[in-house]
């Protein structure tokens, strides 16, 4: 964090702070011990842990999407799709967004609720413009739905974390996200571009 204004170390501490305990169990004083920052410097920038947590939310947001902007790369869908669900996650830390949903204060603030809806939102996108693209490309199915689909791949690996946090191993984790994957490929057209009319 060497070389921060104080304002991006609060929100960057903030932002920690919140994927390791929740929101309810940060304090504005946890905040100022692990950033290093002053109280003054603290109120100058966020009037309240709650602008502080809005700001820090998005950070976890801003983190989170990059990685759903993956699957605009290059390559098929499919090998998109394989590197994103099987991309190096810390599975015991949980998803930094994901995790906000099971924190009671957040859940009933509409404002801090708000980023984490948004980011789920344009994740889903994603997920539907790529697997929209495989089922154009013939590897998978036509008669698949990409909306419910994306819900489907999203709720694999949020329960994932879940059920990892739960073992304390990532084990569980790994498996449902290699599951989808085999599940995805058991869904391609048995012959290519989806032409199952002509039976071998």
């Amino acid at each position: 964090m060497a070389g921060m204004g104080s304002r991006e170390l609060l929100v960057e501490t903030m932002s920690e702070l919140m994927w390791e305990r929740g929101y309810a169990d940060t304090s504005p004083r946890d905040v100022r011990e692990r950033s290093g920052v002053g109280q003054g410097s603290m109120y100058h920038h966020f009037a309240t842990k709650r602008d502080l947590a809005v700001a820090a939310l998005e950070r976890n947001v801003a983190d989170l999407l990059p990685a759903a902007f993956e699957f605009d790369g290059p390559g098929d869908p499919m090998a998109r799709i394989e590197a994103y669900l099987m991309r190096p996650r810390d599975a015991l830390k949980g998803c930094k967004v994901g995790r906000m949903t099971q924190d009671r204060q957040v859940r009933e603030d509409p404002v801090l609720l708000a980023p984490v809806a948004r980011a789920f939102a344009q994740v889903h996108l994603s997920w539907v413009k790529v697997l929209r693209e495989a089922v154009a490309a013939g590897e998978l199915r036509s008669d698949l739905d990409p909306e419910r689909l994306a819900h489907t791949l999203m709720a694999v690996l949020q329960g994932g974390y879940v059920l990892a946090i739960a073992r304390q191993d990532p084990g569980p984790f790994d498996d449902a996200r290699a599951g989808a994957l085999d599940l995805l490929r058991a869904a391609a057209p048995s012959t290519p571009n989806g032409k199952n009319d002509k039976r071998e």
